[in-house]
């Protein structure tokens, strides 16, 4: 039985990783930090820019200060004509990064209106966008085992068209889902969304991999 820490205290996100890993290498025994007894460790500066150094760095640092071999992940939105932003700064884009203490719902309107007005003019084909997910594995010694990188095809519509839709949170409401882009991935039931989204797509190449080993 292999043992992975999951560099998340977020008991919804270990439940969907568990039964992904039960899928496809059932020989795997996910641990939230939350989980592990004792202080959960303190997050990392995320410091890097790019999904991947990000990734690896919650990686390294939860493994080294866990003693175990841990899975980390970073996610977020790229659009294209916006030269891939707002990339890793999604959750704070609308302060170019910044953490402002803001709360959840305004800090998301805030950055949805950003997007939309940065996009203005933008023709709905040329408003390519994906939402991505990068995973990493570390051993307890800090080396990187495994990466991979999943993503979640759409484009952002039009302002007017969206927002729309009130499931999901962030950029969601704007998100047209490839390839008839008619629902936004706020308008997806969750079971849906759930069984094509980024997140799923680099869960299921994660759990592919840690089978190999």
């Amino acid at each position: 039985m292999i043992e992975i820490v999951l560099a998340t205290a977020n008991p919804h996100k270990v439940d969907e990783m568990r039964a992904i890993f039960a899928q496809l290498t059932p020989n795997t025994r996910l641990i939230g930090l939350g989980e592990l007894g004792g202080t959960v460790p303190a997050e990392p500066a995320e410091t890097g820019s790019t999904f991947e150094e990000n990734s690896t760095i919650k990686a390294i640092s939860y493994a080294k200060a866990t003693g175990r071999t841990c899975l980390a992940d970073d996610s977020g939105l790229e659009i294209d004509a916006l030269g891939g932003r707002p990339g890793v700064i999604s959750s704070h884009y609308c302060t170019d990064g910044q953490e402002a203490g803001m709360a959840r719902e305004e800090r998301d309107g805030a950055n949805n209106n950003r997007v939309l007005r940065e996009l203005e003019g933008v023709a709905p084909e040329q408003r390519n966008a994906r939402f991505v997910c990068v995973m990493t594995l570390s051993s307890a010694q800090g080396a990187v085992l495994g990466q991979v990188r999943g993503t979640f095809e759409g484009r952002i519509g039009l302002s007017g068209e969206v927002p729309r839709g009130k499931d999901g949170f962030g950029y969601d409401p704007l998100f047209l889902v490839a390839p008839d882009f008619r629902r936004t991935s706020a308008e997806l039931p969750g079971q849906e969304k759930n069984g094509v989204s980024h997140r799923r797509s680099a869960a299921e190449q994660m759990a592919k991999f840690v089978r190999s080993l």
